[in-house]
């Protein structure tokens, strides 16, 4: 479980730094809400990433196995593409800011792939519950930290040491990887590369209600995902907050309710089990988006800045805790890494293809209503986890089955 949390950081630390935090920087720089939002589709190798997964399937790296192999060689691009963004000036060289977002992406969605490989064929049945919280405890702290942290360090000595900070810990994570344990599991390797890219397919589509699950996949998120795509802007822009008091009073009270939340989401699947926990979880993620709606109405209060964060994101933790344990059953550890590439790509979709979206409707409608179509997005997701109530509880079933058959 240390190692999947440290994992968790590791997946966690480059997320931000071309969403919230980026965010931040280009409205600290004056640049516009309308090139902000197009910024969002920089993270588009986060939504393909499921291209590429057979390829880390398929080959095996020459040093530390099949997972851990893959892990280290993308962390130490990682570091290097953040130094080489810690260089840049969103004022001077937007293009080539853009050109290393794009390349911190895909480097970060290929580490997710063979990340979420290694804890699909780490982890036990039994022990999913707790490792999709351990996971998420991590990433989303990690994430947090190098949005928070981040922030407030730029506002006493530049975006350049702030970006420079986070590629520094990300070499560190590094070292991480190199302790932890490869997952030593017999697992049927494809022999060819034509075989890495159908066979997941195939497994996967072989469930009766496959096409279901893949539309509930990116539904579930969808509004929590469309909300958050420009909080940073809205915070700075839209609000008026300092970047001080959106890094201590919004990103580091997030943080806590973050990894609070997370904690409690795993709790409540180990106790309720898969669909019970996706359905509470998924109202209570829904609803506390309309307290945006309350911030863009009432204007620049710290309290209530803090009130909102919190509460939001709290049910945002809780409501991921079970959404990841939802994508851990989904998988066939032979397959790990393309289907969990699968899975997550399409829960990304939201986050990344609406950012965009989400720029005009601002600059058209304004804030408080874009927070108010926010939350009617969130319908669609919980109709359909209703719709497939049954199939759902099966997999819940099968899960508990084959971790009462582990030894």
């Amino acid at each position: 479980m240390v190692a999947i949390l440290l994992m968790g950081v590791a997946s966690g630390l480059p997320f931000n730094l071309t969403l919230s935090t980026l965010q931040a920087w280009l409205a600290d720089a004056k640049i516009d809400i309308k090139t902000i939002g197009w910024f969002g589709l920089v993270g588009l190798p986060y939504t393909f990433k499921w291209l590429w997964a057979p390829l880390l399937d398929r080959y095996l790296p020459p040093l530390l196995g099949r997972r851990r192999g893959w892990i280290v060689i993308m962390q130490a691009l990682l570091a290097l593409d953040i130094a080489l963004m810690a260089t840049s000036d969103p004022g001077t060289m937007i293009f080539r800011l853009e050109i290393f977002a794009v390349v911190l992406v895909f480097l970060s969605a290929s580490q997710d792939i063979v990340i979420d490989a290694y804890r699909v064929d780490l982890v036990p049945p039994q022990e999913r519950g707790l490792a999709s919280a351990v996971t998420s405890f991590g990433y989303r702290g990690a994430a947090m930290f190098a949005s928070s942290v981040v922030i407030l360090i730029a506002s006493f000595v530049g975006w350049h040491l702030a970006y420079g900070t986070v590629a520094v810990v990300m070499a560190l994570m590094i070292w991480a990887t190199l302790w932890a344990p490869e997952p030593q599991m017999p697992v049927r390797l494809p022999s060819t590369l034509a075989q890495a890219v159908v066979d997941p397919f195939v497994d996967f589509l072989r469930h009766p209600h496959a096409w279901g699950l893949l539309l509930l996949v990116p539904l579930y998120k969808v509004g929590d995902a469309f909300a958050l795509t420009l909080y940073s802007a809205f915070m700075i822009k839209g609000v008026g907050f300092s970047l001080a008091e959106l890094s201590i009073a919004g990103k580091a009270n997030m943080t806590i309710s973050t990894l609070i939340g997370t904690a409690i989401g795993g709790w409540l699947y180990l106790r309720w089990g898969l669909f019970r926990s996706l359905l509470t979880l998924g109202i209570a993620q829904s609803v506390t988006l309309l307290l945006f709606l309350w911030l863009a109405y009432a204007g620049k209060k710290v309290w209530l800045l803090v009130l909102v964060t919190s509460v939001d994101t709290l049910a945002g933790g809780m409501g991921q805790a079970a959404f990841t344990a939802f994508l851990m059953c989904l998988c066939t550890p032979s397959y790990s890494a393309t289907q969990y590439a699968l899975l997550s790509a399409l829960a990304s979709v939201a986050r990344v293809g609406m950012q965009p979206v989400a720029g005009y409707v601002v600059d058209r409608l304004g804030w408080a209503n874009f927070f108010l179509i926010t939350f009617f997005t969130c319908l669609p997701g919980l109709a359909v986890l209703l719709l497939l109530r049954n199939p759902i509880r099966a997999i819940d079933a099968r899960e508990k089955a084959s971790a009462a058959a582990s030894p």
